[in-house]
């Protein structure tokens, strides 16, 4: 029987997957549909100190093998959210990790306070938001970044990930500055940033031009990102995010140095996905005699 269990520093997870943000809801909205027996952990969409309504319509958009969306995390705000989902999470059959996001340093102290009394296992910050501030958006400077990642595990006790961005030009810096400022550990990406046009019509297919490309065809970037920063600040706990579709892209994020991997736009196409990748995962180690799929993280074999 393969060990399919893995850690992030001191943190166990019951298997290496980890349902991404932004594709299961709140999680508990999901639960009825998706299969989270399969999930180490499930993250709930991000949630900002106030309401956003986030963009209008189109707002989400095929590209190729791809997704664009353009949602602008709409949100209730974190009080709405905690008195509809807080007292939710105890029931479902899987640890949730709460998403933080906002434009000010502060609103993200604000809002994991509130996630963790609401119940959460962990904070995940995700620093891809507009930094009004002052400076570049958070999640391409290591110094906004660190700023929001100190005030944050300042006002929790729950762990603190940092969700990074494959935007940035130098993601090892980041990640650093993340691990210093107190992470636990990083989210390792986020979506790309596109765009697309309909021919026929002219207009964008998105009503904010630019938004996020996820899907297969990000995975060499995300596999990248993973990649680098575990080179460049070896023994971080990594969950790697991007293009994931099956068992063995599973394996090639746990080979780069991810110790979870999570799934995300799958979801849309296969909300029970988790099942059939952690069988794809099993039966991959099987094949090649791996006991405990930990042992395939960094395992990668270099030329």
């Amino acid at each position: 029987m393969v060990d399919l269990s893995t850690r992030l520093g001191d943190h166990p997870l019951r298997t290496v997957l980890v349902a991404a943000g932004g594709t299961v809801g709140s999680v508990v909205d999901f639960a009825a549909t998706a299969a989270f027996e399969s999930y180490g952990a499930a993250v709930a969409k991000s949630v900002s100190a106030e309401p956003w309504a986030g963009r209008p319509a189109p707002r989400v958009a095929s590209a190729g093998e791809g997704m664009l969306n353009g949602i602008g995390i709409q949100n209730p705000g974190i009080d709405v959210w905690r008195a509809e989902m807080g007292s939710r999470l105890g029931g479902l059959d899987v640890e949730v990790w709460g998403s933080a996001v906002g434009h000010h340093v502060a609103d993200f102290a604000v809002v994991a306070a509130g996630l963790e009394a609401a119940g959460v296992g962990a904070v995940e910050v995700n620093l891809s938001c507009p930094n009004l501030d002052g400076g570049p958006m958070y999640a391409l400077d290591p110094l906004a970044a660190g700023k929001v990642v100190a005030k944050v595990t300042a006002a929790v006790a729950v762990p603190v990930a940092a969700k990074l961005s494959p935007n940035a030009v130098d993601i090892a810096s980041i990640a650093k500055a993340a691990v210093d400022a107190g992470a636990s550990w990083v989210v390792l990406g986020n979506t790309v940033w596109g765009a697309g046009f309909d021919v026929e019509t002219r207009r964008p297919k998105l009503s904010g031009v630019v938004g996020g490309y996820s899907g297969a065809p990000i995975k060499p970037i995300a596999l990248r990102c993973v990649w680098e920063v575990s080179q460049a600040i070896p023994g971080v706990p990594i969950v790697g995010c991007g293009g994931v579709r099956t068992g063995e892209d599973v394996v090639e994020f746990l080979l780069a140095g991810a110790s979870a991997v999570a799934v995300g736009t799958t979801h849309f196409a296969e909300p029970r996905a988790g099942r059939r990748l952690l069988g794809e995962l099993t039966a991959y180690c099987e094949r090649h005699g791996v006991r405990r799929v930990a042992e395939l993280i960094g395992a990668a074999v270099p030329w």
